[in-house]
């Protein structure tokens, strides 16, 4: 949707003049704001949540190999992002983010709901193509709102709350997805809808994808905050620019080009980041394939443990990885990063350990503190990024740093099950799969976290010095 008149004015005023000497909105409406996001967050994770725990029913239902699972899964789903997300994370430095964010969600939900519909794999493909088209814009728009509405001292509180979106979706989605299984397994297998055949799993998708019309809706009645640009700032594009130069700015080459200035500070954190997500979001979507067929549970027994454990580690693991960067902080310019580095290896220790638990409780309780120790570093990172990122190109820095977390996040399902058909030759052996690919990927993210303390404490200072 495009801006308003008023919008519009406001944001070239600003643009010009800059914004430092700007009074702070009101926090009460930062905080709708945020209550916003972390709701499109919970329906963005849940969806991603249940779908995963739908594996094994769509495995059967379409007669899938484990690497073709783990396509739909991840990769597919990263597809779009590919193509899209750069140039929605445009749009979000130069409209009002809210309605970006607002349309980002509407479609997320549609097509979730659409998914289904889908009479083979080829299809549901599609659809989880769309998804990942719909959900790119999420992150950068939220990141770019939060940062105008929240004074810097209060950015670390915010993003640990912003988490409680992806907390609730994931141990949400866990249990409830748990009992949507069970619950649509005692329908008929199949049932006709238009003129469809629908397998009953998929009656889930249709019911989780519909809160999104909702989420979109809300987001319409946030106040847009006026962008605090630096005095000195120039546009990112000058008015002026050919219609070449402006289209090139969608792509992402600018702030890529500011990344290449400061790669020693960003390269390291980006490959940390994009090495841990190949485990740390590959592993959600096998879950329920590793416990049903190592274990011999079934979906609702899974949901029922995980779910709680997750909820519980997932809310310790914010907690104590904000009071242990805060900790830092008093010490250290480069907290956010050295704090995350300490929690990478505790990750990596839990994450190898898991697969090779002897009962399902000890290795879901494994997975658990895995998932808190990744959750505890991540406002940590994402603070990080914002403090570094120029602010004209605030929205696309942050989804270039996000784009690696969500493409080798999802092809982390893909790298699991082709490790699974390929490497380790036998399905039922999947614990092998896991274990070969934490051993190998979670050490390598963790030196690449300890490598950037130096100089991403650099840049702070630098910063510093120029007042910013």
């Amino acid at each position: 949707m495009a801006p308003t008149g008023h919008d519009t004015a406001t944001e070239a005023e600003h643009r010009q003049s800059g914004t430092a000497d700007l009074p702070w909105p009101s926090e009460r409406a930062g905080f709708y704001a945020l209550f916003c996001i972390v709701f499109a967050t919970f329906l963005t994770f849940f969806d991603h949540t249940v779908f995963a725990m739908l594996a094994e029913r769509m495995k059967t239902s379409f007669g899938l190999s484990d690497s073709a699972l783990g396509f739909v899964l991840g990769p597919a789903s990263v597809v779009a992002f590919v193509f899209v997300g750069i140039p929605l994370a445009r749009l979000v430095d130069i409209f009002p983010r809210k309605y970006v964010l607002s349309a980002g969600i509407a479609v997320l939900g549609t097509i979730t709901a659409l998914g289904g519909l889908a009479q083979n794999f080829g299809q549901l493909v599609g659809t989880r193509l769309f998804v990942g088209a719909g959900g790119s814009a999420n992150g950068p728009g939220s990141y770019s709102l939060l940062a105008d509405y929240f004074r810097p001292l209060r950015i670390p509180l915010v993003f640990a709350l912003l988490q409680l979106g992806f907390i609730l979706g994931s141990a949400v989605g866990t249990w409830g997805g748990g009992q949507l299984i069970a619950w649509t397994a005692t329908w008929p297998e199949t049932s006709e809808f238009l003129g469809l055949t629908i397998f009953n799993w998929q009656w889930i998708l249709i019911i989780i994808g519909l809160p999104g019309l909702l989420a979109a809706v809300l987001f319409l009645f946030v106040k847009e905050p006026p962008r605090r640009n630096p005095p000195d700032m120039k546009p990112l594009v000058p008015p002026t620019a050919s219609f070449g130069r402006k289209l090139l700015a969608f792509t992402g080459f600018d702030a890529m080009r500011a990344i290449n200035m400061r790669g020693a500070t960003f390269y390291p954190l980006f490959a940390a980041l994009a090495l841990s997500a190949i485990e740390s979001q590959g592993l959600p979507a096998w879950r329920v394939p590793f416990i049903s067929r190592t274990y011999g549970w079934d979906e609702a027994e899974i949901g029922n443990l995980l779910g709680p454990l997750l909820l519980a580690a997932n809310l310790l693991g914010i907690t104590l990885g904000g009071l242990f960067v805060s900790r830092l902080a008093k010490k250290y310019k480069d907290a956010n990063i050295r704090a995350t580095a300490i929690i990478f290896t505790c990750a990596t220790v839990c994450a190898i350990a898991a697969p090779l638990m002897p009962s399902g409780e000890l290795a879901l309780a494994f997975m658990a503190l895995t998932s808190l120790f990744g959750l505890a570093g991540a406002p940590a990172q994402n603070a990080a990024i914002q403090r570094i990122a120029p602010n004209e190109m605030r929205g696309q820095v942050t989804a270039l740093y996000l784009f690696m977390f969500t493409f080798f996040g999802a092809m982390g399902s893909w790298v699991i099950g082709a490790v699974s058909s390929y490497i380790v030759g036998d399905p039922e052996l999947i614990w092998q799969a896991l274990l070969i690919v934490a051993a190998v990927f979670m050490p390598a993210a963790t030196f690449f976290m300890w490598r950037a303390i130096k100089p991403y404490r650099e840049e702070v200072e630098r910063l510093e010095a120029l007042g910013r």
